[in-house]
């Protein structure tokens, strides 16, 4: 079993900032990716950020500059520091874990979501 709890979150106004984290947990041998990935109300879940286990990130057009992604290997965790929320920043934000058990198997974890509201 693997869990993924994610904390932070909330209500802030725009041009604030919210830090998300993500920790992993359970029969864990080797996480490849974690990130994060969000959903609005009436939209398909989109990613917005991405970082492997060396450090390479990935980052949607639409937060490039005032998103960062950071990531503790020894720690399983992995955060999103979000600064310049605009109100097209709200959604519900899940983590995702790629990672390889220690029963050797491959897949994605997701967390149970963290709602951020920012308010104009």
């Amino acid at each position: 079993q693997v869990q993924l709890v994610e904390s932070g979150g909330g209500l802030v106004q725009a041009g604030g900032s919210l830090r998300l984290s993500c920790a992993a947990s359970g029969s864990i041998f080797n996480i490849v990716t974690m990130g994060w990935y969000r959903q609005a109300p009436g939209k398909q879940r989109e990613l917005v950020a991405t970082i492997s286990s060396g450090g390479s990130t990935n980052y949607a057009d639409s937060v490039k500059g005032r998103f960062t992604i950071s990531r503790d290997n020894a720690k399983n965790t992995v955060s999103l520091q979000m600064n310049s929320l605009k109100p097209e920043d709200t959604a519900v934000y899940y983590c995702n874990a790629n990672l390889w058990t220690r029963a050797l198997m491959r897949d994605d974890y997701w967390g149970q979501g963290t709602q951020v509201t920012v308010s104009s």
